[in-house]
């Protein structure tokens, strides 16, 4: 029986968990992300919820329920606020601390577990020697977007949000605290600038925005973060962890700007916008989770990831979003695949981010919560939804699942631009009918590019690729 295979998203088209700090904790692979709903009407409506992994299965994943409930925190028993993206640590004493600010205060909360599972328990905020709370004190900047790691008896810990034209806050601060996990040892210092602040710096362009995420690469210390333009992950390398941090590159984008392996470098391929995650080394590789952008807003955002290579200088390469991520390699090329994983979507008309009215968008019928598949909605003339990669022997025909009230056909390439090689009529329907066409594509590993020609507006359940 063939294994299940990884797609992106990785998690269910149903659960929205951005902001994703990957961790690997024994043999497992454990997700730390905040939760938005689908349909959300703001960032990060949801309690916090853990998925993960066996390390050797990333197809498997595994909901280990609410890990931390936004009323537990003593500042917000009635709910009031949002609990933004989090971040976990192993301490010193083997337990498991959850560090995390909520939307309208300037503190770090902490919370504590047995397991990396969960569930936690509120422990304290975060405070200097003398009880005033980091992010009250004079002079210092708001908490924001925390971001930890334990080396022996100490933590470090990364806050910070810096909008372009603010000059009040400097960029991503790094504190040093005690083994207890809530005393400041070490008064917060800048280690990367926001745009404000990034002149002669070598981070012009790419100034720190939010984000910031820390790992050790060998013997040195990676801090990713989300950079002036929103829709990157870009990355800093430091033989120390609290100063010395210079640019290296952009990890990932959300709207592939700057890939020009299947398209012009200027070209965005999907709509972007905000941006978090972290990288994580799962057995002898090493991924960049990220989230995208679905149902046409900025507030129901969906987990992502992608292998990186690390080079012999000790730089990851951009690398593209692809459908297949945490696959392993290409998807097989035959059998019926959802369209929500498709990761570009664009048409005739690009845009960098993401909530034109004229946008395809993945979205689900139902309400927040119901196990409803995924799908691709408001699709009109020229847009266009790409797969990548499935691994193709023998395909001699595609079929297509659509509704919608239309009138035209689906083009089916493999490559933006390319040879049209099969069209499909897309029928004037409102339950979701099955059209199938002809097509030979040589051996090989393809993408499938699905444009739409015609009137009206249709949506995309699923696409089958014949073979055999």
């Amino acid at each position: 029986m063939a294994m299940k295979q990884a797609f992106n998203p990785y998690l269910p088209s149903w659960e929205y968990i951005p902001d994703g700090e990957p961790h690997v904790f024994d043999d497992r692979v454990y997700v730390f992300g905040s939760h938005d709903y689908f349909n959300g009407y703001v960032f990060c409506l949801g309690d916090y919820m853990c998925w993960s992994a066996p390390i050797n299965d990333l197809a498997d994943w595994r909901c280990e329920g609410v890990i931390f409930g936004k009323t537990d925190d003593p500042l917000n028993r009635e709910g009031r606020m949002c609990l933004y993206a989090p971040d976990v640590t192993r301490g010193p004493d083997g337990r498991y601390y959850l560090y995390y600010v909520l939307d309208k205060v300037s503190v770090v909360s902490v919370a504590v577990s047995d397991s990396p599972g969960g569930k936690y328990d509120f422990l304290g905020y975060v405070r200097y020697p003398d009880g005033v709370l980091l992010g009250e004190r004079e002079g210092d900047e708001p908490s924001f977007d925390p971001a930890v790691l334990t080396e022996g008896e100490k933590t470090y810990l990364y806050l910070g949000f810096c909008g372009k034209g603010d000059k009040s806050r400097t960029g991503c601060m790094a504190t040093v605290l005690e083994k207890d996990m809530l005393t400041v040892s070490e008064a917060p210092v800048l280690v990367i600038p926001g745009a404000e602040y990034s002149r002669g710096t070598g981070y012009e362009g790419h100034a720190y925005f939010e984000a910031p995420s820390i790992r050790k690469v060998g013997d040195k210390y990676c801090l990713v973060y989300s950079s002036q333009v929103m829709h990157e992950l870009c990355y800093a390398m430091s033989d120390n962890p609290a100063e010395g941090f210079s640019y290296k590159g952009v990890l990932v984008s959300n709207c592939d700007l700057a890939i020009a392996t299947y398209k012009p470098a200027d070209m965005p391929s999907a709509y972007g916008a905000n941006n978090h995650g972290g990288i994580v080394r799962i057995g002898e590789n090493w991924f960049i989770f990220y989230h995208r952008h679905t149902n046409g807003t900025w507030y129901s955002r969906q987990g992502c990831a992608e292998p990186l290579k690390l080079l012999s200088d000790g730089r990851f390469p951009q690398v593209e979003m692809t459908s297949c991520g945490l696959n392993g390699g290409p998807l097989r090329g035959e059998g019926e695949y959802p369209a929500y994983i498709a990761c570009n979507l664009f048409t005739d008309k690009p845009s960098v981010y993401v909530g034109g009215e004229g946008f395809p968008r993945i979205m689900q019928d139902g309400r927040d919560g119901d196990e409803e598949i995924g799908y691709i909605a408001n699709i009109k003339n020229s847009a266009t939804m790409g797969f990548k990669y499935f691994d193709c022997k023998g395909v001699n025909g595609i079929r297509v699942t659509t509704r919608g009230y239309a009138g035209g056909d689906l083009e089916v390439r493999t490559a933006i631009g390319g040879e049209v090689l099969a069209k499909i009529p897309i029928p004037f329907s409102n339950i979701w009918e099955t059209g199938t066409a002809a097509m030979a594509l040589p051996d090989g590993v393809h993408a499938i590019y699905l444009t739409y020609r015609g009137g009206g507006n249709a949506s995309l359940k699923s696409f089958e690729l014949c073979a055999g």
